[in-house]
């Protein structure tokens, strides 16, 4: 295996050498006169502004001349960036469907960017986009050319159509991005061109796609003269109102859901900025993709708060703030649920499901000298429940979760050639010193100075102490190899000791393992006589257990992708355990193993042209492995449909059958394996499951749509015979036992109603509705799908209607 990696890598080090294009340069002019934002090029202010029309195509066909021509102005003065494009095209090729804001990836819409790289360092930047439509979008690009959508900026933008070309017109305030405080500016620029009809990327910097990153190709924007950096300072007060009827053990709850807060943003200096949120809601978020999780290990969900998501790219550096921990179910609802549940003298009167959030603080920016820094503070509120004791006529209280203050503090240095390192730091303490936690890390990346290789490195340390123990552990990881060209291959190990533990603030699935492995892969970026472009992979990984040291699984995956001349797309993909897998967290036993058998997992995926009205998706795959009548497959079938461009429908519906499953169900009453655990007992089962979203959008204008969202999941599970595990993670079988199959429902809809009435500012009407949590029909009366659909709906709802306003206020705009 050495051998082999060493050949490999060392062959695609000689593979390939690139030349370095001369960087482009656009000198901006500075004006004095008003420029007003309405898709209309005939200011005075724009008369004497050089123009931009040297574009070159960024894909599909890399350096080709476009097919349409683009000509672009920059301007500023001592407020704000202005741009003009005008994009040549018939407009009746120009496509303009209308979208959410933000949303505007694969909508059927030309595409107009400018992205700024304020502090040249080729890590960092701003993104700004509009439609032809008019719907914007923006983002921040952090580290090697991640993207956080989620961050919104206050801006204006204007379309119009002439009759030969359409026009963006933008005016980004200085208060809406950061840049060093100095007389003469310097900033990194790409400007993009996107045609939907021929689903072609323009760029002026060229943008080549066999060179690993894309900010660190964009060009230069020289000579911004005396701006300074204006006071940043905005206001978001809100108020919202509702009501919330949800079923409970007792009866139906109404709850009055009046609430009023504030977002505060306060650049403290010309880089840093002070986010504060005051008495949050957050009510009107997506409701969770929950589904009956089989694993020994959490589930991760996505984070649908604004504050938790805006500005948080300098946090998320070392992957150890997961912000879903602030805010997340009281540890103690299980405690209380189990009490009320095996002691019918007990009645839950109140148990919430929410730890409250008292504030939350944010501090991040980024010096002159590239030294990013952010600080994040939270506190949320001791959480109670109550149960009534109906013999003693009694109220009983108990905590579920204590007061609770989280941080988070990062320091990131951007170095030359992309490089950077990192040092993040997170917390949290409990009163009552309970359980605190500490972990410290340190993440170096390095590239060479042809952005040829890559190389990578952490060290984590995690600290745990308090009433309830003290523990110590780590993690180190180590990366490197090619990153760009044809050739490209990479070699990896991964160690995390048995007591390394993020999870008061961070996420991890499992710690006490060692992972190593290399991955090899052969790209086309370019178009050739059957494809525009095909890539082909192949990852090879070895686990072991950390402690002790002992053989766990050896991993191959493959996989071939093909883009075809029409953008139809196809993934030829397999993955396989070769031999023997040794499964050390299934059976919820320290010290216990069960052993997995070999198989092998072929599957394709594909999709179609997405410029057409009707659009699918598909996914296919199945595995075999030596046990009889155990076939898997696995089924995803996706549909987008636009009947106009306000109006679009998608569906996605997801099959997966596995007759061959193994699985932790129960413990036994007895102890055998394990001194002190009673025995794991393993089914050998059927598990069906579907999952079903539907959804449609009507967007009556750029600033104002409807969506709906439906969602519903299925796990219908069927034993077939009981195992017990033998020292050696080998099987033996015990009696058969009635009464754990299981037979769990979800069912979500989310409908909002969003209109955008002045830039920054909104008004969201949303209604939820969603099955009882944990809702588990008859396994054996209701194992169809139609049937147990249908009784689905017998079973109790919560309702959930709410209104929310929130106003921006500027305070430069309230000075003036």
């Amino acid at each position: 295996m050495t051998k082999l990696f060493y050949l490999l890598f060392t062959s695609t080090i000689l593979c390939t050498h690139f030349g370095e294009a001369q960087t482009k340069t656009y000198t901006p002019t500075k004006i004095n006169t008003t420029i007003k934002i309405d898709g209309k090029p005939n200011d005075i202010a724009w008369q004497n502004v050089a123009t931009v029309t040297d574009f070159v195509i960024a894909y599909p066909d890399y350096g080709k001349a476009p097919s349409k021509q683009t000509s672009v102005k920059i301007a500023y003065d001592n407020t704000a960036i202005y741009v003009l494009a005008t994009m040549y095209d018939d407009p009746k090729n120009i496509r303009r469907q209308l979208s959410q804001r933000d949303a505007i990836e694969r909508q059927d819409a030309d595409v107009f960017t400018i992205g700024l790289d304020t502090y040249q360092d080729r890590q960092n930047g701003f993104s700004f986009s509009v439609t032809a439509a008019g719907v914007q979008g923006d983002s921040k690009i952090t580290g090697n050319d991640g993207n956080d959508n989620s961050w919104d900026a206050v801006w204006e933008s204007a379309v119009a159509t002439q009759q030969d070309a359409w026009i963006a017109e933008f005016k980004i305030p200085l208060s809406a991005i950061r840049f060093a405080k100095k007389n003469d500016q310097n900033w990194g620029l790409q400007l993009t061109r996107f045609l939907r009809s021929k689903n072609e990327s323009i760029t002026w910097s060229p943008q080549d796609p066999n060179i690993n990153g894309t900010i660190n190709q964009w060009g230069n924007m020289n000579n911004l003269q005396n701006i300074i950096p204006p006071l940043r300072l905005s206001f978001l007060p809100y108020i919202s109102t509702g009501v919330r009827n949800s079923p409970t053990v007792v009866g139906r709850k109404k709850e009055n859901l009046a609430s009023g807060g504030m977002d505060v943003k306060w650049g403290i200096n010309e880089s840093f900025t002070v986010d504060m949120t005051l008495v949050p809601d957050f009510a009107q978020v997506q409701s969770d993709n929950i589904y009956l999780n089989l694993s020994p290990f959490q589930v991760k969900f996505d984070d649908y708060r604004p504050f938790f998501t805006e500005g948080t790219e300098l946090f998320n550096k070392a992957n150890l703030f997961y912000s879903r921990r602030i805010g997340a179910e009281p540890s103690g609802v299980g405690n209380v649920l189990n009490i009320a549940t095996n002691n019918t003298n007990y009645t839950i009167k109140k148990n919430p499901g929410i730890t409250r959030l008292y504030n939350a603080t944010k501090l991040s920016g980024r010096t002159k000298n590239n030294v990013g820094i952010g600080i994040f503070n939270a506190v949320t509120a001791p959480m109670k429940a109550v149960l009534y004791n109906n013999t003693t006529k009694q109220d009983t209280i108990i905590t579920t979760e204590v007061l609770t203050n989280y941080n988070v503090f990062v320091i990131d240095k951007a170095l030359k050639n992309r490089s950077s390192i990192t040092f993040t730091n997170t917390n949290a303490m409990r009163q009552g010193n309970t359980r605190n936690a500490n972990v410290a890390a340190v993440d170096a990346t390095f590239f060479d100075k042809k952005n040829n290789y890559r190389i990578s490195g952490s060290a984590r340390v995690s600290n745990i102490w308090g009433t309830n123990g003290k523990y110590d552990g780590y993690n180190v990881s180590v990366s490197g190899g090619k990153v760009s060209g044809k050739w490209q291959a990479q070699a990896y190990a991964n160690v995390e000791s048995d007591n390394y533990d993020p999870n008061d603030l961070g996420f991890l699935y499992n710690n006490n393992s060692v992972d190593q492995g290399i991955e090899v892969s052969l790209k086309y970026p370019n178009p050739t006589k059957k494809y525009l472009s095909h890539s082909y992979n192949i990852s090879l990984q070895n686990t072991y257990l950390y402690k002790p040291f002992v053989y766990a699984e050896f991993k191959v995956e493959t996989n071939a992708f093909f883009l075809f001349k029409n953008f139809w797309d196809l993934s030829i993909f397999t993955s396989s355990n070769p031999g023997t897998t040794y499964d050390y967290f299934e059976a919820r036993t320290p010290g216990a193993k069960m052993n997995r058998f070999p198989y092998l997992f072929v599957g394709m995926r594909g999709s179609t042209d997405s410029r057409k009205k009707l659009f699918g998706s598909w996914f296919i795959g199945g595995a075999e492995g030596p046990v009889k009548d155990d076939p898997y497959y696995k089924v995803d079938i996706g549909g987008r449909y636009r009947f106009s461009s306000k109006f679009q429908m998608n569906v996605s519906v997801q099959k997966e059958n596995d007759k061959g499953q193994f699985g932790y169900t129960h413990r036994d009453n007895i102890s055998t394996l394990v001194t002190g655990y009673k025995d794991p007992v393993i089914a050998f089962r059927h598990l069906r499951n579907s999952n079903v979203i539907m959804g449609a959008q009507y967007n009556f204008t750029p600033r104002m749509n409807w969506t709906i969202r439906l969602r519903h999941n299925w796990t219908n599970l069927e034993n077939r015979t009981f195992h017990k595990l033998n020292t050696d993670g080998t099987l033996y079988a015990i009696p058969f036992r009635n009464n754990y199959n299981r037979n769990f429902n979800v069912f979500n809809v989310d409908m909002f109603y969003t209109w955008d009435f002045k830039w920054g500012s909104r008004l969201t009407f949303g209604w939820k509705n969603a099955l009882g949590q944990n809702v588990y029909l008859n396994p054996y009366e209701y194992s169809k799908f139609t049937k147990n659909f249908g009784a689905m709906f017998n079973n109790p709802h919560s309702n959930e209607i709410s209104l929310k306003v929130v106003y921006f206020l500027d305070y430069l705009t309230l000075k003036k």
